[in-house]
């Protein structure tokens, strides 16, 4: 008998950046992330598209200066369809739903690239937008003494909370990680989640260009920036590799 087809979860890597799987699948695609480098550089592409999309809603320009607004519905839409596709459909019909969100955002980050090219090949503008975020909030940074990581973390106060983008280096993988900010009253809460590959991040004498260069994610905190203490960067089994203090 002829053992069942497992799903390609390489299709799904749109899907988890925009939240629409379900809890089942994004467990077992993380796992799948864990030993694909591939998939990993997708995902890096496709980090902060939510505080990129939460921070146009804020500063969106008045109807006179637009000539084409879209529907309410629209980006409700574009989620359903991406939540459809992501079980075995084509795959560039996933890439052009996933570029339809970015189109919403418009200016420099419409043509964003959801394929992973050559070693050499120029930064994606999705993650050049993250890296002028990261590059215009308040910063602090530190290098962890037992594991070496180094982190730097860039604040924005926001209506909502506080922005939050960082920078991470000389990290090896395979690992699944994630961006804690903790209160000055305990509480905490998770930035954001990503995963390593084994050739890591800004490894500086690495062969290959995009490992030699830090990883960029953003994310947010309900937290105000006043409120929080410090940051804490863990992998999912427990493991610190860094604490940033603000």
């Amino acid at each position: 008998m002829t053992p069942p087809t497992q799903p390609d979860r390489h299709t799904d890597v749109g899907a988890y950046a925009l939240g629409v799987l379900d809890a089942a699948d994004a467990e077992r695609f993380e796992a799948h992330l864990a030993h694909c480098d591939r998939c990993a550089v997708e995902l890096e592409e496709l980090m902060g598209l939510a505080p990129v999309l939460a921070e146009f809603k804020e500063s969106a320009p008045t109807p006179e200066t637009i000539t084409a607004v879209p529907g309410p519905g629209l980006l409700d839409g574009l989620f359903d369809e991406v939540a459809a596709t992501r079980r075995g459909r084509a795959r560039r019909r996933l890439f052009l739903v996933a570029a339809a969100v970015v189109l919403i955002v418009g200016g420099p980050l419409a043509a964003v690239s959801l394929k992973g090219g050559s070693q050499d090949a120029p930064a994606p503008p999705l993650a050049n937008a993250v890296r002028a975020q990261y590059a215009e909030g308040e910063k602090v940074s530190s290098v962890d003494p037992v594991t070496k990581v180094s982190a730097g973390v860039s604040m924005a106060a926001r209506p909502w909370g506080t922005q939050v983008v960082l920078e991470l280096a000389n990290v090896k993988g395979p690992l699944t990680c994630d961006l804690v900010a903790v209160g000055k009253d305990g509480r905490r809460q998770t930035v954001t989640t990503w995963a390593v590959p084994k050739g890591g991040y800004g490894i500086k004498d690495s062969s290959a260009k995009w490992n030699r260069e830090p990883l960029y994610a953003a994310g947010g905190a309900a937290l105000n920036r006043g409120d929080i203490d410090h940051f804490e960067i863990n992998t999912l089994e427990g493991r610190r590799l860094a604490t940033v203090n603000v």
